[in-house]
């Protein structure tokens, strides 16, 4: 019996790792047609994959300026941050993640929304799958096409032509910043007309696109 168990399980694993690195290698070729985010969205949703090369720069440096400026130094992990966001979190401040792209890549291609030991654990694996079968420029591509920019919309062209009437090549770096510092909460963050803190916030990442341009520092995605 107990050998049986070992078998099924060493099994089930076997197909869990051969499926995960069929799907990883799938991705780095082909556009991502749903996600089950995308699919579970009770709103449903509107999307338009669009190259990178039909993205505006200023996206880019936008998303890096506001959600992982160290996008191009790590693999997949920003210990550093991780480790300030649970000391943040532990003082009682206002919440924060230390998610990296690469980790909201993997969790909006691959798995689920909320939280959880095994949607972490999973996270990971596919976090470290996509740092080394994917380039950083594949990781940038996907995310900008399948994260959650609005009620039932995601991707920066569908974001950008609800928000702004016009397609994500042409956007301007404050247009880009806002977008980008709605990101971690989609659904209540105002893109269009921000007030207060947003606005703010979405001002400072607007003149933060003109650091990352100088200081190169979305360079690994533009190699």
């Amino acid at each position: 019996m107990l050998f049986r168990i070992l078998q099924f399980l060493t099994t089930l694993v076997a197909t869990f790792i051969g499926l995960s690195l069929f799907l990883t290698v799938l991705w780095r070729f082909v556009p991502v047609p749903v996600t089950m985010t995308m699919a579970m969205d009770e709103h449903g949703y509107t999307k338009d994959w669009r190259s990178l090369d039909d993205i505006d720069r200023s996206m880019v440096r936008a998303v890096i300026a506001s959600e992982d400026q160290n996008f191009c130094e790590h693999d997949g992990f920003d210990y550093a941050a991780i480790q300030a966001a649970m000391e943040n979190n532990l003082k009682g401040g206002k919440q924060r993640g230390g998610s990296t792209i690469s980790q909201q890549t993997a969790k909006n291609v691959f798995l689920w929304q909320g939280g959880g030991f095994v949607r972490k654990g999973l996270e990971a694996w596919f976090t470290v799958l996509i740092e080394n079968l994917w380039t950083k420029r594949r990781i940038m591509e996907v995310y900008l096409n399948v994260a959650e920019t609005g009620i039932g919309t995601y991707g920066a062209q569908a974001g950008s032509l609800r928000y702004f009437g016009h397609g994500a090549d042409r956007l301007s770096n404050s247009e880009a910043a806002r977008m980008a510092v709605a990101l971690p909460s989609p659904k209540k963050r105002e893109v269009k007309n921000p007030q207060g803190w947003l606005r703010r916030h979405g001002d400072r990442m607007a003149r933060a696109v003109d650091t990352m341009a100088r200081e190169g520092l979305d360079a690994c995605v533009y190699e």
